[in-house]
């Protein structure tokens, strides 16, 4: 709540410009000011300052509701992915107010998935969609319009019968290439505005990881740390969109090799090895495992993670590794024309690691003739033509 802009607190506009000319813009940079300082930058007396102070205290603190009403509240907010046996365990889609990460190796359809969702929120909500428009962050050029178009016109064949409505449904997403961290949190900070201007009801980030990732080498002293600040501060502007505007916040992440040693805990590195290769294993008896990247701490900042995992050369499956609501889930599934499509309604959760801790969740990836858990591929999502 304290990323909410001044602007949304019910301040004269007016002030709002003045003091944003300061760059006091949210609720925390007005907070973290001290009276003197906030009689400087406003023009305004000790009295209206105190008052000031009282009124964006209100506007961004959390308020508090019973069970009853919150149950209420969620009982109807939740986005159908159209994929009816993902929809059934989840109760309903994809739940608004709430980050839901989608992560896995290239070529298994993340972006695939992101660019059905979008499809889906722009329909009306008599056929399961949001009736709203779409912010597409795309950090790694992965965003495809012909494909985008193609599986609007396969999944809903006679609904995009007509140019009209397809044309309609592409100026509804709007798309933002953003291809450094800071790029990418200076339009996470603009967010606020878009939401609102261009009503949107969904917003997509493909692929958080891809960034990071390449301007932050964990080997080196406080990269870490200074990774793990950034995402931190992109998580809480992300939650708090969710909350706020009640969407649901879909973001794609990417893949790491999980090292451990013979008799030790293991570690979690960030270890990327060509596709097609062998899991890493060092004379001194290391070995690993693929799991989501980004660490334990950017687990517990996302509220479900579906992973998407490789099955044989066509069927993937897509898993319910964490949730609030949903048991650990498995569904095998296919990349059509139309998007993703499940095999059959049938959870295959008996046959996969249930149970297992989603931040260490090991995830099948695809090497040069066969499948199994222990073999990594690039972070790119481009070696492939599926992603």
């Amino acid at each position: 709540m304290a990323n909410k802009k001044l602007r949304r607190t019910g301040m004269l506009p007016e002030l709002c410009d003045r003091l944003d000319r300061h760059q006091i813009k949210t609720c925390q940079d007005f907070l973290s000011l001290g009276p003197l300082e906030l009689m400087r930058e406003a023009g305004q007396s000790y009295q209206q300052v105190q008052t000031l102070l009282h009124t964006v205290s209100l506007a961004c603190a959390p308020t508090m509701v019973t069970a009853l009403e919150l149950r209420d509240r969620q009982s109807h907010v939740f986005f159908p992915t159209s994929l009816r046996g993902l929809d059934a365990v989840l109760h309903g889609g994809l739940a608004s107010g709430t980050l839901t990460e989608i992560t896995g190796p290239s070529g298994c359809g993340k972006s695939q998935f992101c660019m059905m969702l979008s499809v889906l929120a722009t329909l009306p909500r008599t056929m399961g969609g949001l009736d709203s428009s779409v912010l597409y962050i795309d950090t790694e050029s992965a965003f495809c319009a012909e494909r985008l178009v193609e599986i609007a016109q396969n999944r809903f064949p006679k609904y995009f019968s007509l140019q009209e409505r397809v044309v309609e449904m592409a100026q509804k997403i709007h798309l933002f290439r953003e291809l450094t961290c800071q790029n990418v949190l200076k339009r996470l900070g603009g967010l606020e505005e878009e939401i609102i201007s261009k009503k949107a009801g969904l917003v997509i980030i493909d692929s958080i990881a891809s960034v990071v990732r390449k301007e932050f080498d964990t080997s080196i002293p406080g990269n870490l740390s200074e990774r793990s600040s950034l995402l931190s501060q992109e998580a809480a502007t992300l939650k708090y969109l969710a909350e706020e505007f009640s969407i649901p916040v879909v973001l794609t992440n990417q893949i790491t090799t999980h090292l451990s040693r013979k008799g030790t805990a293991p570690s979690h590195l960030e270890c990327n090895v060509p596709e097609g290769k062998e899991s890493p294993v060092s004379a001194d008896g290391e070995s690993g495992y693929v799991t989501a990247a980004l660490g334990n701490t950017w687990s517990h900042s996302v509220n479900t993670r579906l992973i998407v995992q490789y099955l044989d050369s066509q069927r993937r499956q897509i898993i319910v590794a964490k949730s609030p609501i949903a048991p650990f889930s498995v569904f095998n599934y296919t990349v059509q024309n139309s998007g993703l499509e499940l095999e059959d309604g049938e959870n295959q959760a008996g046959s996969s690691h249930q149970g297992t801790d989603p931040g260490l969740q090991p995830i099948r990836v695809r090497t040069a003739f066969n499948y199994c858990l222990t073999h990594t591929t690039p972070t790119s999502s481009h070696s492939t033509g599926v992603h």
